[in-house]
């Protein structure tokens, strides 16, 4: 098939490129850039010894995504392009409410007019907000913490009631948790542009001296330590979580967590990045962030039941194969 990847030179997208490819998809990205790197597009047909077209477009243009429709029969869409961080989302919302779901309705839109009916959507665990652990797919949405979650809750009806008026048009909505990791190869990972907002990057360039030490946001919360715990799921996991829902998307909409089912703790993950590695990073605890919750984690049965997937690779290699990315990479 031939995949539009939205936001495929980004972290999940790159290994979803990879393992798209293996799998023996054509693949054309769309990306900005705006948290990502145009090298990262090379590294991807390295590893897979495959070429890729690659199109430097926001996803909310809509004129440039109708350009891409008309020069390629495309089969179907990997939606990942949006803005992802819970805590700025709570300082700049209106950037988060129009990227995120601008661009959900523009790709949309195209599918329309082009009759493309397969469509798998980027969404996130965020969407269950403070609701009991572990989140099942049945759990009604309170994203309320933060617009970064409306966002995608709202995405997720604009295209469930898109399917509702369009039988044809079949979606997947995968929940996911926290990727971490990289690519085995050590070539593409996760690189964010500035200070990153996510744990394991920051805890990678910590151990690396580009940050003196990391931050934790908070030691109060009713976990096993006091730190917040989250579903840390390997990337190339994740990549192959993408690749079975396209393979095996039937008509409707269906939603998956995609998780390994076990929350970590931050302190927990520090502790296995310092074993895996024989390296200390040094933290200090400060003030909870607005937006964020005790804990998170998926049941993710369903994906194990429907799609034949599930996570095979631990929290040591997603440490490891997160390091070996760092060590690699070149600003």
């Amino acid at each position: 098939m031939n995949i539009l990847v939205t936001g495929g030179a980004g972290f999940i997208g790159s290994h979803t490129c990879v393992a798209l490819l293996e799998a023996g998809h054509s693949v054309i990205i769309a990306d900005n850039l705006s948290n990502s790197k145009r090298e990262t597009v090379m590294k991807i047909m390295d590893i897979a010894d495959k070429e890729v077209n690659f199109y430097e477009i926001d996803v909310t243009d809509a004129e440039a995504i109708d350009i891409i429709f008309r020069n390629y029969k495309i089969d179907g869409v990997i939606h990942f392009a949006g803005l992802k961080a819970v805590g700025e989302s709570v300082d700049k919302p209106l950037e988060y409410y129009y990227n995120n779901i601008v661009s959900t309705m523009v790709l949309t839109k195209a599918c329309q007019k082009y009759g493309v009916n397969r469509f798998v959507f980027s969404s996130s665990a965020t969407v269950y907000g403070d609701n009991k652990v572990p989140f099942v797919e049945t759990m009604d949405l309170l994203p309320t913490t933060n617009p970064y979650g409306e966002t995608k809750a709202m995405s997720e009806r604009i295209l469930t009631d898109i399917a509702n008026a369009n039988p044809a048009f079949s979606v997947s909505i995968l929940r996911y948790f926290n990727p971490v990791g990289a690519h085995e190869s050590g070539q593409i990972g996760e690189a964010p542009n500035g200070i990153p907002n996510n744990l394991m990057p920051y805890v990678t360039q910590v151990a690396k001296g580009k940050l003196d030490k990391l931050r934790v946001f908070g030691n109060d919360y009713p976990t096993v330590d006091g730190t917040g715990v989250r579903d840390y799921i390997h990337v190339e996991d994740l990549a192959e979580g993408h690749v079975a829902a396209l393979e095996n998307l039937t008509e409707g909409v269906h939603v998956y967590n995609l998780g390994t089912g076990k929350g970590t703790s931050v302190l927990e993950l520090v502790k296995a990045f310092e074993e895996a590695n024989d390296i200390e990073v040094p933290y200090e605890i400060v003030d909870r962030r607005p937006g964020d919750i005790a804990s998170c984690y998926a049941d993710a049965s369903k994906a194990k039941r429907e799609l034949g997937w599930t996570a095979k690779r631990d929290i040591i290699a997603m440490c490891r194969d997160a390091w070996r990315f760092e060590k690699n990479f070149k600003e």
